[in-house]
């Protein structure tokens, strides 16, 4: 059966900040910038748009305040339908996924007509259920950040999710801009597993600076989706601190994949050594050596033998040795004893045996 929660895995979603200043230009070359950084890392990425339909989002005799700075910029980053459909083409021109943020009704009708292949319901937007509503109709796979949210609105958005058998991934956030080290609160991480262990839980990050420890700790900790807002130098527009450049980028990929190294496989099973670990802790395993002459026929007891290195092949070690087997062979003082001189249970399971036959010097 296909796992739902695929698309999400080890997902990277770089969101266009401030919707690259409304300037279809800047947004096409933060895209082929952005672009080429992602194949030369050989991750899955989506690149999000930000949806806004601003006739209808922003009250008409509130679309003149220039004190109201969410107004304004929004005003200022309008994009035409035919500019969204060029962005997206680029997008999947540079082998990335589409995705967008839709902050209204009307948007989630775009997202339709582009095309998206996963929705973002922003944290300012987990409990308005109009827009959720609609969101759902489009059975799209969805990704939510969790900033600034109450527990039962979590709750109830991952049941209305649920019901409805429409993937959901859950990110961490925390709605600073930008954050601080000590705003990150990466323990809920683990929470959010915990609560929705069937949900892929991923981190949306604002902070400041270097992101290699944030995705060291957050991949340890169980994210598997990661977004992070992209800006560009060009131009001579001043980036925000929360967004990273390209190079900034390259870096999170990079130890994004050596936290993946680093924790390697799967935490549900015991992991299966590999045949050179064996082989080197083998070589520092005590083997059983007679203590004296021993004669046919004895049953061997703690005094008659002792332990040493090296462990040679076929010898018992350590870890097979017990009171009262009976030799089958005489042994000189000082000679190994191996897994043949014994009448033993070990000298009768094959599996055993043949470890015992080909481990050591």
């Amino acid at each position: 059966m296909k796992n739902p929660n695929a698309i999400f895995e080890d997902l990277f979603v770089l969101e266009l900040a401030n919707n690259h200043w409304g300037k279809l230009e800047r947004g096409l070359k933060i895209i082929e910038d952005y672009g080429h950084v992602v194949r030369f890392n050989g991750v899955k990425a989506a690149i999000k748009l930000q949806l806004r339909d601003v006739d209808h989002f922003i009250h008409k005799d509130f679309r003149s305040r220039e004190d109201i700075r969410y107004i304004k910029k929004t005003l200022a980053t309008v994009l035409t339908k035919k500019e969204y459909v060029a962005l997206v083409k680029k997008i999947m021109a540079m082998n990335c996924i589409p995705m967008a943020t839709p902050f209204d009704e009307a948007s989630v009708d775009l997202c339709e007509e582009l095309g998206v292949k996963i929705i973002k319901i922003a944290s300012s937007d987990l409990n308005d259920w109009v827009l959720i509503e609609r969101i759902a109709k489009t059975k799209l796979p969805v990704i939510v950040s969790t900033g600034g949210s109450n527990l039962k609105d979590i709750d109830d958005l991952v049941k209305f999710f649920d019901n409805r058998n429409i993937p959901l991934a859950i990110n961490h956030c925390v709605s600073l801009y930008p954050s601080k080290d000590s705003d990150l609160e990466l323990n809920q991480i683990d929470f959010l597993k915990e609560r929705y262990p069937d949900h892929i839980i991923g981190l949306s990050t604002h902070e400041i600076g270097d992101l290699t420890s944030s995705m060291l700790i957050a991949y340890a900790k169980g994210a598997r989706t990661i977004e992070r807002h992209i800006d560009i130098d060009f131009e001579g527009v001043s980036v925000s601190p929360y967004c990273s450049l390209p190079n900034d980028v390259d870096v999170m990929f990079k130890a994004y994949e050596l936290a993946k190294v680093k924790c390697g496989g799967s935490s549900d099973t015991k992991r299966i050594p590999p045949k050179c670990e064996v082989e080197y802790l083998d070589a520092l395993v005590r083997g059983v050596y007679a203590n004296r002459d021993l004669e046919i026929g004895e049953r061997i007891t703690d005094k008659d033998v002792y332990l040493a290195v090296p462990l040679q092949k076929g010898q018992l070690s350590c870890r097979e040795l017990m009171s009262g087997e009976m030799l089958i062979c005489s042994i000189k003082k000082d000679d190994p004893i191996n897994i043949d001189d014994i009448d033993s249970p070990y000298a009768h399971v094959e599996s055993l045996k043949k470890l015992i036959l080909n481990r050591g010097l």
